[in-house]
């Protein structure tokens, strides 16, 4: 099949955003799941980090991503997006996000952690992801040019050379696929969310396991800053998959992190104790599991009964898990969460591949570093996704094209499960929250084994493609640094101070 409209794959806020900065340009958005379900973005619940007022400046926001990335943040990206916030704030404003406001009609500023100042903007507590996308939901159903095929995955690209001309994709039926059905396109943006799901204790949605990222790869795409997976310190461990969140912003609000013993164990890793960067306080919460010492997020001297209506997402997931957090603590553990790593992108979401553009969790921009700033994340794809949206108005295109309408017949080879299950289990288990090299190479020699025992699942493969450029990258970072730990290297290497590249051609031959 062949189409004159611009395809984006993923309908999570990079997407869709994406798709409406087009418009009137005819684009197709395909999602595997019904439209504000299975994304990430949706699932946000601190917010959109922006300096909206004075005393707060771009330049400080700058200044703490800079801080925060560990040496790795490329400051000319973090100037870019930190000076772009404040309108892509006003932006959603006239979307008609209900923004957190104050009595003069004034946004309301949040305090996370890492940042100088408080200056994150939410909705309705830990409500900015849903309601964000809500917003943009509505707005994509009544924009004639934007055509949305739900039930439908991408499972690779089409290249010619070092151009991608189109993709392939199956329609789901459950945990069925379909065979898969090829789409010419003038133009290809992958908007597809990160890896979380390749762990096996992850706050993601549970569908996205790094195929986007996958793809790319297994395309020729060079990738970046792989190895950076940041690990949130505080997922609900209440045997729920996906963990549910416990936003960062309970701690801004004075939640504390307690043992089983009732002791913090915070205040003496790091001056801002529970405010500490993410991958410290993983890190401490992940030593407090192994220890026998079930960690906890106890937020009732601080909250009280005002968890519940301040942040109804949390106290919902404590209703479905049997808690009461205004009597007890939330027990927590450290999960799978952001990836700093993805394609690697240029200034407009180029990727190395002619015809590709990546925004969202799935690019590596250089804004990240080793560890993401707090809501930063949403306000990156906000920027790409706009960047990549006008750089591709200037691919020459019918102003009207008909909608796309594959028949989808056949089966495909959807992934097995157990294999999955055993990729989730080795990713957490030797790619996870601390590392060795011996751990990372028997991670690559199950994947090398997983994979060609599921050689004709194009899916599992693109999975496979994303863990093993994630290890090999760990492998060959011999330091510890931002939220890549490394038990055999436990210290910074000022040497290693940069991003680093990888295609995965180049990460099969290390392994």
């Amino acid at each position: 099949m062949e189409t004159s409209r611009i395809v984006i794959v993923g309908a999570g806020l990079g997407g869709l955003y994406a798709a409406l900065a087009l418009a009137p340009r005819p684009v197709l958005v395909i999602s595997p799941e019904t439209l504000g379900e299975g994304a990430s973005s949706a699932w946000a619940q601190g917010g959109i980090a922006a300096a909206m007022a004075a005393p707060d400046t771009p330049e400080a926001h700058a200044a703490d991503t800079l801080r925060a990335g560990a040496g790795t943040v490329d400051p000319d990206v973090a100037r870019m997006v930190t000076q772009a916030a404040r309108d892509h704030i006003l932006d959603l404003a006239r979307h008609g996000t209900p923004f957190d406001r104050d009595a003069q009609g004034g946004f309301v500023m949040n305090h996370e952690a890492a940042h100088s100042t408080a200056r994150v903007v939410r909705v309705q507590g830990d409500q900015a992801g849903r309601k964000i996308m809500e917003t943009l939901i509505a707005v994509v159903r009544a924009t004639p040019s934007v055509q949305v095929m739900e039930g439908v995955i991408a499972q690779g690209l089409l290249t010619d050379g070092d151009r991608v001309i189109g993709l392939r994709m199956a329609q789901l039926a459950g945990e069925s696929v379909s065979a898969p059905v090829a789409l010419r396109a003038p133009a290809v943006l992958l908007a597809g969310g990160g890896s979380g799901g390749l762990y096996a204790l992850t706050t993601n949605p549970a569908r996205i396991r790094g195929q986007v990222m996958g793809m790319a790869a297994r395309a020729g795409a060079r990738m970046a800053d792989m190895e950076f997976v940041q690990f949130h310190p505080t997922a609900m461990d209440v045997g729920l998959d996906p963990a549910p969140l416990a936003t960062e912003a309970l701690r801004g609000a004075g939640a504390v992190l307690v043992n089983s013993d009732g002791s913090r164990f915070l205040q003496g890793e790091h001056p801002d104790a529970e405010l500490a960067p993410r991958d410290i306080v993983a890190r401490a919460v992940f030593a407090q599991s192994q220890a026998g010492k079930r960690p906890a997020l106890d937020t009732r001297a601080a909250l009280g009964a005002r968890v519940l209506t301040d942040f109804p997402f949390v106290a919902l997931a404590c209703q479905r898990a049997g808690l009461d957090p205004v009597a007890q603590p939330i027990p927590v553990a450290a999960a799978a969460h952001y990836h700093m790593g993805g394609v690697a992108v240029d200034r407009h979401g180029r990727s190395s591949l002619a015809g590709l553009w990546v925004c969202g969790e799935a690019a590596s921009t250089g804004l990240h570093g080793a560890n993401r700033l707090a809501s930063n994340g949403v306000l990156e794809a906000l920027v790409f996704a706009r960047a990549c949206a006008e750089d591709m108005q200037r691919i020459s295109g019918p102003d009207n094209a008909p909608p796309v309408q594959p028949d989808f017949a056949g089966d495909g080879t959807a992934p097995d499960p157990d294999a999955v299950a055993t990729l989730r289990q080795t990713m957490t288990a030797h790619v996870g929250v601390r590392r060795t090299g011996a751990g990372l190479q028997q991670a690559l020699d199950t994947i090398d084994r997983l994979e060609r025992a599921q050689a004709d699942s194009p899916d599992f493969a693109n999975m496979c493609a994303t863990a093993r450029l994630i290890a090999a990258s760990a492998l060959a970072r011999r330091e510890s640094r931002g939220a890549h730990w490394r038990d055999d290297f436990p210290t910074l290497d000022p040497a290693q101070a940069a991003r680093s590249f990888i295609t995965l051609a180049h990460a099969t031959e290390r392994a």
